[in-house]
């Protein structure tokens, strides 16, 4: 039994996109999973939360000493720079696996025009760094009040009343 299928001239390309995506996406590489042990640098996972007066950042950098950590903001760009040290004791451990990530990570976030750069907070507590950034005060919503048929207008639509001879 002969299949008949519509030809589709990208099918390769997407192949291929798919092959590159996991390639770079997975660290292992032709080794296997033990041989991935040891990693170079991180990057720690981020929530982002926006309200009408804040943008925040929640960053998990647990083990990073907070002197270890910089934060700074230049032309419109957040960045976060940071470094988790190995730490090595006095004794010899032999190892079986170390999974945990060392080393130095940078993350670095687009900052909308609505963010006010002298405000701006960053508090580090149980390893979660939190960067408050607040807006500006014309960035925040505006509420309008609307007005339902004014005095004004109902004043003016009326015809005006004849003055009454005595």
């Amino acid at each position: 039994m002969t299949l008949i299928t519509r030809y589709d001239p990208f099918r390769e390309f997407v192949t291929l996109q798919d092959r590159m995506s996991r390639l770079f996406r997975d660290p292992r590489g032709p080794e296997g999973q033990d041989e991935s042990l040891t990693t170079t640098a991180f990057a720690p996972p981020v929530d982002v939360y926006e309200d009408e007066h804040n943008i925040t950042l929640k960053i998990e950098v647990p083990g990073i000493d907070e002197k270890d950590i910089d934060v700074r903001i230049e032309n419109n760009t957040l960045t976060v720079h940071g470094e988790r040290k190995f730490e090595k004791e006095e004794k010899e451990e032999n190892y079986r696996r170390v999974e945990r990530q060392y080393g130095s990570f940078t993350r670095t976030f687009a900052l909308p025009s609505t963010v006010d750069h002298e405000n701006v907070q960053a508090d580090y507590d149980k390893g979660v760094l939190k960067v408050k950034l607040a807006k500006k005060a014309e960035a925040k919503p505006k509420q309008i009040k609307v007005n339902v048929g004014s005095e004004k207008t109902l004043e003016s639509k009326e015809p005006k009343s004849v003055t009454k001879a005595a």
